[in-house]
């Protein structure tokens, strides 16, 4: 009995190698689906595909198929066929909606290609599986620096940052008016006393900003005007 398939090993490391790939560039962009997500993902896909083909030896026995005596039809999508609806629950949970605007569609696009890749690697069709995991990063990359030079005007060019200090709580009050002055598009601001310190306060606020260098200024002003424990910065965008 043959307890190792030198061919599915190759398999399932194809698709890791590629989910990694593809979920290091969501990774260096700071989103909440990075690295290990996309690899689970793909590698995931794969061997539910690799079960798809070879995991019941009615319909397969190794390269031999064997047509179900019963209904005369050998159907090896039944399980694949199912991972294109079970990725769209992971996918759903990347996307988030605060008033008119969405995101996190981006992200779940590339853990949607993810599984698509992995398949590929369960099948073997390792071409698709590196042509399509070159294609997702260069769109991913390229055409990110194509928007910034020559849609400079788009909506889409909004930064939506998420930024929260740990502070004194008398600090909170000039915190609130420094961003307020100086943000335009304030999306929520909201602050809670520390349970194990009700000196110390945690600010958490959403701003909407079209430099990003911008908030390199507010995050040293922010610095510079208290003595906050921390201040930490989250870019919300796809």
């Amino acid at each position: 009995m043959e307890y190792f398939n030198l061919e599915f090993f190759i398999r399932l490391s194809v698709a890791v190698v590629l989910g990694f790939a593809l979920g290091l560039e969501r990774e260096l962009t700071n989103k909440y689906a990075g690295l290990r997500t996309h690899i689970l993902v793909c590698l995931g896909a794969c061997i539910f595909t690799l079960l798809s083909i070879y995991g019941f030896p009615t319909f397969a026995q190794g390269d031999n198929v064997i047509i179900d005596q019963a209904t005369g039809v050998r159907d090896t999508a039944r399980i694949a066929a199912q991972i294109v609806t079970g990725i769209g629950f992971i996918g759903a949970g990347t996307v988030l909606r605060n008033g008119p605007m969405v995101f996190g569609l981006t992200t779940a696009a590339t853990l949607w290609i993810a599984a698509s890749i992995g398949m590929a690697c369960g099948a073997g069709l390792y071409d698709v599986a590196v042509i399509s995991t070159i294609l997702s990063v260069a769109v991913l990359t390229i055409i990110r620096v194509f928007e910034k030079q020559f849609l400079p005007s788009s909506g889409k060019q909004l930064k939506r940052f998420k930024i929260t200090v740990y502070c004194k709580g008398d600090d909170v009050k000039k915190i609130y008016d420094y961003l307020i002055s100086k943000v335009e598009d304030m999306i929520d601001f909201s602050s809670k006393k520390l349970i194990e310190n009700s000196q110390k306060s945690k600010i958490t606020s959403s701003i909407e900003l079209c430099n990003k260098r911008q908030i390199d200024e507010i995050y040293d002003a922010i610095i510079n005007m208290t003595d906050a424990d921390s201040v930490s910065l989250q870019e919300l965008n796809d």
